[in-house]
């Protein structure tokens, strides 16, 4: 299973002519896609922290553009892979360590999209950036609700899992609509007033109950096997800093869903959703940074017992990003400076993560192991 989630499986083609096309493309899976969130992410945390540096803007919006450049060389290259490995598609989809990263396409796809409204917009201008957006979300949004729900039904119908096969990777094709819920709020000031904005604020809502209610779903089996069967495989550790998706990612969507309602519903329930955004983050930040040491931990566990770079690093990255931008939110609603400063922190750390994933990602592609069959 480790090998795995690094390569993903290799079934044995059956047309030989199909082989010898492309043959650097065999191995790519949906996984690499979290290279691209794990950029984007440095952008969409970085524009919003509350204390900002000279230049940071500017770095940020240089993120945002190699985050755009790996996105459509990734679709490119997946297109590719998909067109000369049907085979090997196929079985990623049969594969319950692989499936579930096809949640990733949606999220690389709303994060790379949520970007260029944010920082993007300085380079592209304001309407492109809303087209660009827009065309983004909506495929990201209907991706990713559509993995929602053929990912568990796989898991269910097809795949042959045991308990002890549980890992945080589970948790990826439903996190999905947490992150529209998330980013969809950027739009809602460019749609026209009334039932526009409205439907899209509820809609959002809606995106955060299912993403909600299916996390707390999978928890329970995810906290269950690491009691039950001890630590994951090394290399899978850094998986379980995807637990902090759902955590960060929700608590930056009430508070992003509060910021625009205002201007899209009714007085009452307005002030209410901008009571829960404090009501509902302040908690769940703080269960998020309970996971964050007891996944640190483990994570020095693994170093010291050996771990090896994996693309499991790219977990890194992400999770703790929407943590950023979550306290971020919370800081903005609280006006507490310890929110402001748990920002600065985490993204520190975000940024530190994504310079050893991404100098271990290149060096693995200079080298070709990362594209070769697994061992």
């Amino acid at each position: 299973m480790v090998t795995t989630l690094v390569h993903p499986r290799t079934t044995p083609a059956r047309p030989a002519a199909r082989t010898h096309k492309a043959p650097a493309l065999r191995h790519l899976g949906p996984n690499w896609y979290a290279s691209v969130m794990g950029t984007a992410i440095i952008a969409n945390a970085g524009a919003g922290l509350p204390y900002q540096l000279p230049g940071q803007r500017v770095a940020c919006q240089i993120v945002w553009a190699l985050s755009a450049v790996a996105l459509a060389v990734l679709l490119t290259a997946r297109a590719g892979h998909w067109l000369h490995h049907r085979d090997q598609a196929r079985a990623h989809l049969l594969d319950p360590a692989v499936a579930p990263f096809y949640g990733c396409l949606s999220m690389a796809l709303l994060a790379v999209g949520g970007g260029t409204l944010i920082v993007g917009k300085d380079l592209v201008g304001e309407g492109a950036a809303v087209a660009i957006d827009a065309v983004l979300f909506t495929a990201g949004t209907a991706i990713g609700l559509l993995m929602a729900v053929v990912v568990p039904y796989l898991m269910v119908v097809r795949h042959k899992v045991e308990a002890s096969q549980a890992t945080p990777v589970w948790l990826l094709p439903v996190v999905a609509p947490m992150v529209s819920a998330a980013l969809g709020p950027l739009l809602v000031p460019h749609l026209p007033a009334g039932q526009p904005r409205e439907a899209m604020l509820l809609a959002c809502y809606a995106m955060f109950g299912i993403s909600l209610l299916a996390t707390l779903l999978m928890l329970p089996l995810i906290f269950g096997r690491l009691i039950v069967s001890g630590p994951l495989p090394l290399a899978l550790t850094p998986a379980l800093f995807l637990v902090l998706g759902p955590l960060g990612q929700s608590t930056t969507a009430v508070n992003q869903l509060a910021d625009v309602a205002p201007d899209a519903i009714a007085a009452p329930y307005a002030g209410a959703l901008g009571a829960f955004a404090v009501v509902y983050g302040v908690p769940v930040l703080g269960f998020a940074l309970l996971w964050l040491a007891l996944a640190a931990a483990m994570l020095v566990r693994a170093a010291r017992a050996g771990m090896g770079f994996a693309m499991t690093w790219w977990a890194l990255t992400f999770p703790v990003g929407t943590c950023v931008t979550g306290a971020t939110g919370l800081a903005r609603h609280t006006g507490l400076t310890a929110f402001s400063w748990l920002a600065a922190a985490l993204f520190l750390a975000l940024v530190t993560a994504w310079v050893l994933a991404a100098g271990h990602t290149l060096r693995g592609l200079f080298t070709g192991r990362l594209l070769a069959a697994p061992r």
